[in-house]
């Protein structure tokens, strides 16, 4: 049996859940829902380490990927390098990591852009800082 209950089936719900609850001999199938990231343009689902455009995968190295769900997950915050490299590469900073990231961050820069060109995000460089994720809506306020 299918039910499909609204907002103002709450009560009745709440009866069924009851009854579920003291009948664990009944067999429940639920959905579960997958957590995303999503950002205009763009789709990371993290159980999955995938990242969509439209429905097309974008394939990404590990440390792309995580840099890419960091700044998303932190959108519009500016993150510092030593942020990015102590959450990416689970290590503390010495001081030489702004070339590694900066590498990392055009190749992904890169991709992003082959898979979509006209992309309403881009990932922002602040001199001597870190990078930011952003949309050109925020942009341009």
């Amino acid at each position: 049996m299918i039910l499909e209950l609204h907002e103002r089936d709450t009560e009745v719900l709440e009866q069924i859940l009851s009854i579920l609850k003291n009948h664990p001999e009944i067999e429940k199938f639920e959905i579960d829902e997958e957590p995303m990231v999503s950002f205009p343009g763009l789709e990371i689902f993290p159980s999955r380490r995938k990242v969509f455009r439209d429905r097309q995968e974008i394939q990404l190295t590990a440390k792309e990927y995580r840099i890419l769900l960091l700044l998303a997950t932190n959108k519009g915050r500016v993150l510092t390098y030593a942020q990015i490299y102590e959450q990416v590469w689970g290590d503390f900073t010495t001081g030489n990591e702004n070339n590694t990231i900066g590498f990392h961050i055009c190749n992904l820069r890169e991709k992003l852009y082959r898979a979509n060109p006209d992309a309403p995000f881009y990932i922002r460089s602040v001199r001597e800082v870190g990078y930011c994720l952003e949309a050109f809506t925020e942009r341009l306020e």
